[in-house]
């Protein structure tokens, strides 16, 4: 199904290459080493190409720069819950291929390829068949079993395992290692066949990118264009590979998003207009393909069927700024149901086929009324009419709402986009707008929250735990515009290291429109926290132990307690070891054993603070 939809996206971008540039591209004749590509690859501007636009695997790109097809086969194979753990080795063998060691020289034949790692479920088979001498069909079953951790299957055959490596020469040691890595490496892994496939369709979007940004761009938001977060996201893109995305118009649009020929600017589909189906599109299409442009407001009703662009659409076409050419929003809004009243008065004297006193048609040019439009009693702000944008293209188009406040946003918050992985646990303020809210009630019966929030260059959730929740529940309403202090967070919900920020808030409050006209620049700007030392990468060979003697177990009788659980994993994070931890939860018989991911330093005072925050009865290191 991904493949598939990239596909279409593929289909989409080389029709409108085509209509737009004259130019008819093969997929087949796409050079596999188009140096612009893997530029774009290298500097990890992926956003839209299949599989490739994750935060983690931009990260990644840019450390690997990758110089030929190969490496994105291999990074897309990596790139899973199993094999992942390795791809700093693999960047560092990529970078420096003098520094690869292999743990047994019967290694080098199978792991050369991709520097010393394994990478692909071809390399499992051929370890345990040259290394171990298995046989192609036990090495099979054995690399099956592993997938499906069928834990029975798995501990009979290490014996065998050890046994056979030790024949090769290694020692029982190393064959021990290198029975340790595979397990985890096959829970989920690519055969390279597969891995291929998916780097294919990668590089031809990629490509399609990096040559008809427009046209490529045109294509993905016409793909998603149901999919309002997806095309913030593609939106913004746009703006960074300076593309302008123009609003929807009656006389300009299609059913897709288009490019515009003279200028490589992308025009709105209005299909993607909430509230205006696809039906309603091809009527005004219809209409203009008869009639040519619209001129006039009086041409357009007398057009196009009022039955099949109905109130609810035109409102809509309306409020999306569609029909700028004849007026601005308030007014022709003020005046819909007079707009509507002629259409439909003007089709049914044409489906009657009407003559007037003098037996002219009423079709006639000297005949036809001309709209005179009344000016709205109360007009509507333009912060409003950009909610209006927000509603119905699921995004604001002719300007930004946060642009009243830049200046106090500026200097008192810091952006959302500077905000990365590396700033964990950190203090921040940042401010911006709330986008949605979502409340849910604790196991102990205490409401919590998760806000989306955004300023003009980035998204991010905000968490409020039910003390801070309770503080401030008043301010958490949609399109409000708040001030928080809080902490950066990189877990997720289950407790596991993520690249995905988050801010866990201490306190808020709101930024009113009054507040942000009278703030006074300073010309000082809040500076970004330094960013914290990351966990040194791992680059022993590949077969390194994974598992050490002693682990750390933690034991919790309240599962539920989500403040206490964070501070545990805040402690692990600032004391990061190899020490397994083990967090044990609740009373028998519903007692709950969990593996936490990362370890801790034993030997340093990352015990003692656990100790202090659970009591040192329930810390105990074995």
């Amino acid at each position: 199904f991904l493949g598939l939809s990239n596909l279409t996206i593929i289909k989409n971008a080389l029709r409108i290459i085509k209509r737009v540039y004259g130019n008819d591209i093969e997929l087949s004749e796409i050079p596999i080493d188009d140096d612009k590509a893997l530029d774009l690859f290298r500097r990890g501007d992926t956003t839209g190409v299949f599989q490739f636009e994750s935060a983690g695997m931009k990260r990644y790109l840019k450390e690997l720069q990758p110089t030929e097809f190969a490496d994105l086969v291999a990074m897309n194979a990596l790139y899973r819950p199993g094999p992942m753990a390795e791809i700093p080795r693999f960047i560092e063998g990529k970078n420096h291929p003098a520094r690869v060691q292999y743990l047994h020289e019967s290694l080098e034949p199978i792991l050369q390829e991709t520097y010393g790692v394994m990478v692909y479920q071809e390399q499992i088979i051929q370890l345990l068949q040259l290394v171990a001498g298995y046989s192609a069909g036990e090495a099979d079953l054995v690399r099956k079993a592993i997938g499906k951790k069928k834990r029975e299957i798995m501990q009979a055959e290490e014996p065998k395992f050890i046994a056979g490596c030790e024949k090769q020469g290694l020692t029982n040691a190393q064959a021990k290692q290198l029975w340790a890595q595979i397990q985890p490496f096959a829970d989920y892994s690519f055969n390279k066949a597969h891995a291929t496939c998916y780097a294919q369709i990668a590089y031809w979007t990629a490509y399609l990118k990096a040559h008809y940004p427009s046209a490529f761009m045109a294509a993905l938001m016409t793909s998603d264009y149901d999919d309002i977060d997806r095309l913030a996201i593609e939106i913004t893109e746009c703006k960074k590979l300076g593309i302008e995305v123009l609003p929807p118009d009656v006389n300009e649009s299609f059913v897709e998003f288009a490019v515009v020929p003279e200028t490589g600017q992308v025009r709105f589909g209005m299909a993607a207009i909430k509230n205006v189906g696809t039906g309603a599109v091809e009527e005004i299409l219809r209409a203009r393909e008869e009639s040519g442009r619209f001129e006039t407001l009086e041409q357009y009703l007398e057009t196009v069927n009022p039955h099949i662009v109905n109130r609810k659409a035109m409102e809509s076409l309306v409020k999306a700024n569609a029909f700028s050419a004849f007026g601005d929003r308030p007014t022709l809004l003020h005046n819909l149901d007079m707009l509507l009243a002629y259409a439909n008065r003007w089709q049914k004297q044409q489906n009657s086929g009407q003559v007037d006193l003098f037996g002219q048609s009423v079709d006639d040019d000297h005949t036809k009324a001309k709209l005179t439009l009344d000016s709205p009693a109360v007009s509507h702000t333009s912060h409003e009419q950009l909610l209006w944008e927000r509603e119905l293209l699921g995004l604001y188009l002719s300007s930004h709402p946060l642009e009243t406040f830049e200046a106090f946003l500026e200097e008192q918050t810091v952006a959302l986009n500077a905000l990365k992985p590396e700033h964990d646990g950190k203090s921040v303020v940042i401010g911006g707008s709330v986008v949605d809210v979502r409340e849910i009630t604790t196991k102990n019966g205490q409401k919590m929250a998760f806000v989306k929030l955004e300023d003009r260059f980035g998204e991010t959730e905000a968490v409020l735990f039910p003390g801070s929740y309770q503080q401030t529940v008043g301010i958490w309403e949609r399109d409000k515009v708040v001030l928080i202090q809080g902490k950066v967070s990189t877990k997720g919900r289950d407790g596991s290291t993520t690249d995905e920020v988050k801010i866990l808030v201490d306190d808020a409050r709101e930024i009113t429109i009054q507040q942000a006209e009278q703030y006074q620049a300073t010309g000082k700007k809040r500076k970004v926290p330094k960013a914290g030392k990351k966990a040194a990468a791992k680059t022993a060979p590949a077969t390194a132990a994974i598992n050490p003697s002693a682990r750390l177990y933690i034991r919790m009788t309240a599962g539920s307690d989500t403040d206490a659980l964070l501070s545990l994993k805040q402690a692990i994070d600032d004391h990061r070891g190899e020490t397994d931890v083990v967090l044990v939860l609740g009373e028998d018989p519903d007692r709950q054993i969990i593996r936490l991911p990362g370890g801790i330093d034993s030997n340093g005072k990352g015990v003692q603070v656990l100790a202090e925050l659970v009591g040192a009865d329930n810390v105990v290191l074995r």
